[in-house]
């Protein structure tokens, strides 16, 4: 007799189940949809907004399918609203912009154009999602950024300005004034003795920075200026510590397989196949959110002065004032190592930073020297910054220190956020964008899901004609092999390309593969002269081995592919290896369950309906029919 234990059948129809329901929503389509987000960290995605837009949509007369508020990330919302067509959709993208963003060169949300699933309300309370379609198959986005080089070169002049400055205080050099000028640093001096100790100081200090002095009697300088490999270096490094950060970011998207190139010296390309949350994308790559530290010009500020340099600031009330800042930068956005929101000790939100060497070194001399003053915490965006929170140096502090005000946990969870996905080195503008539709792809997406559907029914006809009964319980376990497969990748979120298309065909080729094994052995156990009972125990026990090996030998295969290959050859080892487990289960357990059930149960069996069986010196077909 052969039987699986109760539990072995439970354990297959909760697997086929899970697979079909995870499978389901590949099959319900898209809707046209326009997406709400934020555009500046300082504004908020929240309930409000979504009813505000309702509001909208109904005064406009523009009926919708459902207005929804999603998480797109930790502690980040969108709002999505469904339409029917795409008519519809783009009249509601212009109502809705023109209504949120009052001033059209300084947006506060993004307003995009988007396709949500059609999924089923249970089905999203499962977490069950379709997979995602590479830029080949779907479409996605695509990005062109360029890196402004000279505000990095600028960010690091204005540090060396401050550097030199506490490097001839610690030396006890006294000097006239230390200002920028141009693409140099100028030290003033009153005596030529004091100038020549400041030289060597100097570049005792730096060796990538080129010295000259200039001027006579009572007018003596020195002029700092960096390197033309010091500037190149801070080009390159710029451009490097940028890509980590979009790198960084993308994370928030989820995005399975992102492409972010280097183009030229000072460009970067990046690509988002199969992105469904379009606006989220633009919204985080198109932030050139930059931290910097700064102290309040306070005699700007009693002055009713705008000072040097000034930026708004938010109050709790929803107020706003003007805060007048040094010139100097006390700690930049690429100093911060990681940030958290906690609580200080008055149980007060707040977010505790840390600091590398270079900060920490910086923080302690600048709050050493201005207890009792104020300091800001500027968040720039776009080329227009915003102090996110104006304090009052109570101590001294270096490396950890915590950002307090007016926050609310909420706020301090979105600044910790923000601080932890990395600054950029120096801005970056997206100058060119596109996003690539679907219409493109739509003739591979037909061909590729043609030629597998086809090479599908050519293997189950062949099966059902050669191995008669058998065949079809082979037929029925490829099907449930591509119904996992499908449910995996739906359940991974992984990005399906054409090279994916492959490996699933391939797949199908090497599970029936599988079954023929099987089914072969089987009818080797018959002519053999062991009965239809025995030869069935024996055949799957005998294949399951020689199965084993040959899919452990192609996943090793696969798995390196996965570790060293990039891009399309990457999508097709993950769907390649996929495949080799749900081909294993579906060809071994799944078919011998099937075949249990069908013929485990008889205690005489005469024969096996396996195709012909043919014995040396008999008629064929003597166990078999």
């Amino acid at each position: 007799m052969n039987r699986y234990p109760l539990w072995k059948y439970i354990v297959i129809a909760v697997a086929l189940l899970i697979g079909t329901v995870y499978t389901l929503p590949n099959f319900f389509g898209e809707a046209p949809a326009v997406q709400v987000s934020s555009a500046k960290g300082t504004v908020r995605v929240d309930a409000a907004l979504m009813g505000r837009i309702e509001t909208v949509l109904k005064e406009a007369g523009l009926a919708h399918q459902g207005v929804s508020m999603d998480a797109t990330g930790q502690n980040n919302f969108t709002v999505r609203a469904r339409f029917a067509d795409t008519d519809t959709q783009l009249r509601a993208k212009d109502v809705v912009d023109r209504a949120l963003n009052r001033d059209a060169a300084d947006p506060s949300f993004v307003v995009a154009l988007n396709l949500v699933p059609r999924t089923p309300q249970w089905l999203a309370a499962l977490r069950a999602a379709p997979m995602y379609l590479g830029l080949d198959l779907r479409g996605g986005v695509h990005f062109l950024m360029q890196v402004d080089m000279r505000q990095a070169v600028d960010k690091r002049m204005e540090a060396l300005t401050g550097e030199l400055r506490t490097l001839l205080r610690e030396k006890n050099l006294r000097h006239a004034g230390i200002s920028r000028a141009g693409s140099e640093v100028e030290v003033r001096f009153r005596d030529d003795e004091t100038r020549k100790r400041a030289d060597g100081v100097i570049r005792d200090f730096n060796r990538d920075l080129l010295v000259r002095d200039e001027g006579s009697g009572e007018d003596l300088r020195l002029l700092v200026a960096l390197s033309p490999n010091a500037t190149r270096d801070i080009q390159a490094n710029a451009l490097k510590q940028n890509i980590g950060t979009l790198h960084n970011r993308i994370n928030e998207l989820g995005v399975a397989e992102p492409v972010i190139q280097q183009q030229g010296a000072d460009r970067v390309v990046v690509q988002l196949p199969g992105v469904q949350d379009v606006a989220r994308a633009k919204q985080i790559l198109g932030r050139t959110a930059t931290l910097e530290i700064r102290l309040v010009d306070e005699e700007a500020m009693a002055a009713n002065s705008p000072g040097a340099q000034s930026v708004p600031e938010r109050r709790p009330d929803g107020s706003t004032r003007t805060v007048p800042l040094r010139r100097q930068v006390v700690v930049t956005g690429d100093q911060l190592i990681d940030a958290n929101a906690t609580f200080d000790e008055n149980q007060r939100p707040a977010v505790a930073v840390s600091l590398d060497a270079r900060g920490g070194a910086a923080m302690r001399q600048a709050t050493r020297e201005n207890l009792k003053k104020q300091m800001a915490i500027v968040l720039y965006e776009k080329g227009r910054g915003e102090a996110i929170s104006v304090a009052t140096i109570q101590s001294e502090f270096g490396n950890r220190f915590q950002i307090t005000g007016q926050f609310s946990t909420q706020e301090t969870n979105d600044l910790a956020l923000l601080i932890r996905s990395g600054s950029l080195a120096a801005p970056m503008e997206i100058i060119e964008e596109r996003t690539i539709g679907p219409s493109l792809g739509a003739e591979n997406i037909e061909r590729g899901f043609k030629s597998t559907l086809y090479g599908f029914l050519a293997i189950a006809v062949f099966m059902v004609v050669y191995y008669r009964v058998f065949g079809l319980i082979s037929a029925v376990a490829l099907t449930a092999n591509v119904m996992l497969l499908v449910a995996l990748l739906s359940m991974l979120q992984a990005t399906l390309t054409l090279p994916g298309i492959a490996a699933i065909a391939l797949t199908l080729g090497m599970a029936i593969d599988a079954n023929v094994l099987i089914n072969e052995r089987v009818r080797e156990e018959l002519r053999a002269g062991r009965t239809p009972q025995q030869a069935i125990t024996e055949g799957y026990d005998k294949a399951f081995a020689t199965i084993l090996d040959s899919n452990i030998t192609t996943l090793i295969a696969g798995l390196a592919l996965l570790l060293f290959g990039s891009g399309p050859v990457r999508g097709f080892a993950v769907v390649h290896c996929l495949g080799i487990l749900t081909s294993i289960f579906t060809a071994v357990f799944v078919s011998r369950a099937l075949v249990n059930l069908t013929y485990g149960s008889r205690k005489k069996l005469g024969s096996l309906s396996i195709g012909a069986v043919w014995k040396p010196g008999t008629t064929a077909g003597a166990n078999a029919k």
